[in-house]
């Protein structure tokens, strides 16, 4: 009712954050509720909102009365300490924590930023998904034939190197002159991706009806997480290594564009990668070997030959006493 005769009186309105007013003020629980109504996070991806809010709301819960400004290095390494034996979770935790800071320092609920200078370094065994090699794609391929929803969403994942959630949303109104266009959820890029001649055949024998080419077996589009765990189940279904994903589809799609002798801008260009490290990332698995004879090929002039120790004579004479 104050709200109401204010703006009957023509006074400007408060700006009031959300879930600030049932919180103590300068608290912790007070700077995630600042952070959860500020415009950084709202520009995020919903899927990115959903993680984040799910590690802020389990802080909040343990740490949430404290005062926010008392939030120091060493509160933030113990808190990383609990945390050690899932590098990726300390990692979330420690990005969630200097968004929020990042919202919190202006607004006067800190001076300094707790996460300043701390650094989480997962290891590169454990790092981003697993890559499909050429053996499990064609793995796939053989157990699922074109036509089958399968093989879609396999097609669409690997062809296009597009994230699962911009994937799953795509549909015949996204069609235009040979391409695909693809405004990525994550980093709101707008990309044309050329349509592979694989893909068109896959998608022509296909009954895609519906606003998107994948739908579930009920006809309706499927929910991020949803086709995840069918995806994941149809891999097992095909008999392959345990942990190949849906992002695992996109990591091999930047790969084949690398041994093509595609340049990293060439890559980001499909995948819509923002920073260039990603695609390095992603291209790690590389085909060493034949990119390094392509190289010899170039300044030679003639292909590699299959010179072994058997093939080469000379290693066959006797050494000299």
């Amino acid at each position: 009712m104050d709200a109401y005769q204010a703006a009957l009186a023509g006074a400007p309105a408060a700006k009031i954050e959300i879930g600030v007013a049932n919180t103590k003020p300068g608290s912790v629980a007070a700077a995630v509720a600042l952070y959860f109504g500020s415009r950084d996070f709202g520009n995020l991806a919903r899927a990115t909102q959903r993680d984040r809010r799910q590690i802020l709301e389990r802080f909040r819960e343990d740490y949430g009365d404290q005062s926010f400004a008392s939030m120091n290095s060493r509160i933030v390494n113990r808190i990383l300490a609990t945390k050690a034996a899932t590098p990726h979770a300390a990692k979330g935790f420690l990005k969630a924590l200097r968004a929020v800071a990042t919202v919190a320092k202006p607004a006067g609920l800190c001076e300094v930023d707790p996460t300043a200078g701390l650094r989480v370094k997962v290891p590169a065994s454990e790092h981003g998904f697993k890559m499909w090699g050429e053996d499990d794609i064609a793995q796939f391929e053989a157990h699922y034939p074109i036509g089958t929803r399968e093989r879609l969403a396999f097609a669409l994942l690997l062809y296009t190197g597009q994230r699962r959630s911009d994937m799953i949303v795509m549909g015949r109104r996204h069609l235009k002159d040979g391409h695909l266009m693809v405004r990525q959820s994550k980093t709101k890029a707008t990309l044309a991706i050329p349509i592979h001649r694989d893909l068109q055949a896959i998608l022509a024998a296909s009954d895609a009806h519906q606003m998107t080419f994948l739908t579930t077996s009920t006809g309706k589009p499927y929910e991020a997480r949803a086709f995840s765990n069918w995806f994941g189940a149809k891999c097992r279904e095909a008999g392959l290594p345990l942990g190949l994903s849906a992002h695992g589809l996109r990591k091999a799609m930047c790969r084949r564009l690398a041994e093509a002798g595609c340049t990293v801008h060439k890559i980001a260009a499909i995948s819509g990668h923002v920073s260039l490290k990603g695609i390095e990332r992603y291209t790690k698995g590389v085909d060493q070997r034949r990119l390094a004879g392509d190289a010899m090929e170039a300044i030679t002039g003639t292909k590699v030959t299959n010179l072994t120790a058997e093939t080469y004579k000379p290693w066959r004479k006797p050494l000299k006493t």
